[in-house]
């Protein structure tokens, strides 16, 4: 297969000229522009060069002439896009092989291309098969690759072996250059890496160019001498991307370049680019003999410094993501939690060590975590992520044999971009062994201060109903027989049974947690009930019930553990208003969403309405507005409605309305609570 280099500023050419040739039999590859090292480094694979030129103008010229000097035997073929008689001639004279107008042609590129791939053939076949005079040929002649060309691929390659350090590839790069065109002196300026980690951050105000690298010039010149990319050589270059010399107009105009080019000694400032933006600058002197470089070899290393660019990019980058490694590994170390990362082909990338803390090895010598080291419970989890890609939620792990100890255990998967499957599993293990154990005591330290207020609450509120009772027994032997002292006796003893049975309901109500008896009962009918019951407890002779109803309901309930709860609300209904005893209490059906039917029944007073602390906390144990009773009437009726799967609401207090309470209880049939 014949190479073809199709050299050409657009991509209409090239793409031309791969279409009209053969695939099978021509490969094209294509250069912007005329790049002399990569063309010295293939001259000896090109079979054929297709170049684009405006005949019209000298620089085309001057450019063919260069061509000739590094493919000397390669066969030339010029495009332009019109004819002149006067350059053409000139093309033909330097060693143009054929000179064609555009467009491209397929027949006729073909058949160009034919003849003078067969005139070269026919020109090497001689020398590649005639044995020379005398018995064979030596071996230094038989060499048909340039000694200089090997030398030059020799020196190149031998700036890769630092392309993981940016300092040594520089000094390598510089001392290159002294080498081959003697460059007396030389300096390399680089910006500051995007994302750095580095210990001395970007300063404040306009970027600048810090020193990176110099062979000629004192260290002590350039160690606190920067560029700044707003002015001088540095903002020049930076606008501009173009080579500056220290004899140009631009420099002349610019004082402050014209006193970095003399504080640097050099003649010339080239910028070093990435292919997108500017990555530094480099300046040189004249060559040791103390001739000046030219502008070929300005604009040669211009290209040279195009690729170091890139390179240096490429290790900021590696520099990065290797900072950015360092820094995830001690974050992961630092961790409370232990973190293991698992590879898809089930090995451990990283265990940090909490990790190892957590799953010791057993019976073995210690070394770095293994997958088989993970419980097996564990194990199979993590495996299980890896197949389906689904998170594991957090679960509890508690290993065998160490009931004290406790795990949560989290399996996060981590998918590339477009993958479905996992190609690693991220496990979180959190020791919760200590925060368990610290729950338990709050819990236990809350448990004690509710038992130590319920004792305070029922010592006081049953002192308050034994005091009349007590008084009354230490008159009782002198007054037994005073008929005022019997009925005062007898009263006392009323109220104080009937406060402490109150008591006493409350508390066996609070410690039970089913339904001992469920039987159908009419809502209407448990209304009345409790009420009757809530009367019993308030001093008003004149109490109220209003009952509003469009239909007849019936609840499966505990009769009389739901005619206590809404005694209890009735109560606080009947107590919210001492001058006007009533309370209002409405019931209907409702079907929710789901479509099960609801009884609705809310009690209203007729007082001033809860506040909106007494709203927040009407249901929590001990809280209370007045200043006798235990403040358990609301927190038993929510622990009975709750036993009968309903619930009790509290609106919003609204100004100027009385207060509600809104009950809701399933209609649907319930089945019977075992009972003892």
């Amino acid at each position: 297969m014949n190479t073809v280099l199709v050299i050409a500023p657009q991509s209409e050419l090239p793409a031309a000229v791969r279409a009209a040739l053969d695939p099978s039999l021509y490969r094209v590859i294509e250069q912007t522009d005329l790049s002399e090292d990569e063309m010295r480094l293939s001259a000896t694979s090109l079979d054929a060069c297709v170049c684009e030129v405006d005949l019209t103008a000298v620089q085309p010229i001057r450019s063919l002439k260069r061509l000739r000097r590094i493919l000397p035997q390669c066969p030339l073929i010029l495009y332009a896009a019109a004819p002149g008689l006067e350059w053409e001639e000139e093309a033909y004279i330097l060693g143009a092989s054929q000179v064609l107008v555009k467009p491209v042609r397929a027949r006729l590129l073909n058949a160009v291309l034919e003849r003078l791939l067969a005139g070269k053939a026919a020109q090497e076949l001689p020398a590649a098969t005639a044995p020379p005079r005398g018995g064979t040929r030596p071996a230094a002649e038989a060499s048909q690759i340039p000694a200089a060309t090997l030398e030059l691929l020799r020196n190149y390659s031998s700036i890769l072996l630092h392309d993981f350090n940016a300092d040594s590839l520089l000094k390598e790069f510089l001392l290159s250059l002294r080498k081959i065109m003697g460059v007396n002196r030389a300096a390399i300026f680089l910006r500051q890496p995007a994302g750095s980690l580095a210990d001395a951050p970007e300063p404040a105000g306009a970027p600048r160019l810090h020193s990176a690298c110099a062979i000629g010039l004192a260290p002590g010149l350039l160690e606190h001498f920067e560029l700044s990319l707003e002015s001088g050589i540095g903002g020049h270059l930076f606008r501009h991307g173009r080579i500056l010399r220290r004899d140009g107009p631009e420099t002349e105009r610019d004082p402050q370049m014209r006193k970095e080019f003399d504080l640097l000694s050099a003649q010339a400032a080239i910028p070093v680019l990435d292919r997108n933006a500017l990555v530094g600058l480099a300046v040189f002197d004249g060559r040791v003999t103390g001739e000046s470089l030219t502008q070929e070899e300005l604009q040669l290393l211009f290209h040279l410094l195009e690729q170091l660019g890139q390179s240096i990019k490429n290790i900021w980058l590696h520099d990065l993501i290797a900072s950015d490694h360092d820094m995830m590994s001690d974050i992961l170390h630092q961790f409370s939690s232990g973190c293991v990362v698992v590879g898809r082909d089930l090995t451990v990338l990283h265990a940090n060590q909490m990790a190892r803390n957590c799953f010791p090895k057993a019976g073995r010598a210690p070394g770095p975590l293994e997958f088989s080291d993970l419980p097996q419970e564990i194990g199979s989890r993590v495996f299980e992520v890896l197949k389906t890609g689904a998170t594991l939620p957090p679960y509890r792990y508690q290993p065998p044999g160490l009931p004290e100890k406790s795990f949560l255990i989290t399996a996060t998967p981590f998918k590339k971009r477009h993958s479905a499957a996992p190609n690693a599993v991220l496990l979180t293990i959190e020791d919760c062994s200590q925060s368990d154990r610290l729950r338990q005591l709050e819990v236990e330290t809350a448990n004690l201060r509710l038992v130590q207020q319920m004792a305070e609450r029922l010592a006081h509120e049953i002192g308050n109903a034994v005091l009349p009772i007590s008084t009354h027994q230490q008159l009782l032997k002198d007054r037994k027989d005073d008929p005022d002292f019997q009925q005062s006796l007898a009263a006392a003893l009323e109220e104080g049974v009937k406060r402490v049975s109150r008591l006493v309901s409350q508390m066996r109500y609070l410690a039970r947690d089913r339904m001992d008896l469920v039987e159908p009962v009419p809502v209407k009918q448990l209304i009345e009930e409790a009420f009757r019951e809530a009367r019993s407890y308030h001093p008003a002779n004149t109490v109220l019930l209003h009952f509003e109803s469009n239909e007849s309901l019936t609840v499966a309930c505990d009769r009389s553990g739901l005619r206590h709860a809404f005694a209890e609300i009735i109560l606080n209904a009947l107590q919210a208003n001492t001058q006007s005893c009533q309370v209002c209490v409405r019931s209907r059906s409702e079907t929710d969403a789901a479509g099960a039917r609801w009884a609705r029944i809310e009690v209203q007073d007729s007082g001033a309405g809860f506040s909106a602390e007494a709203a927040d906390k009407a249901s929590r144990p001990f809280f209370t507005t007045r200043n006798v009773g235990l403040g358990l009437g609301l927190t038993v009726t929510n622990k009975i409605i709750q036993t009968h799967s309903g619930k009790m609401e509290i609106p919003p207090p609204r100004s100027g309305q009385p207060g509600l309470v809104r009950i809701s209880l399933p209609l649907d049939p319930a089945p019977a609570a075992p009972h003892n």
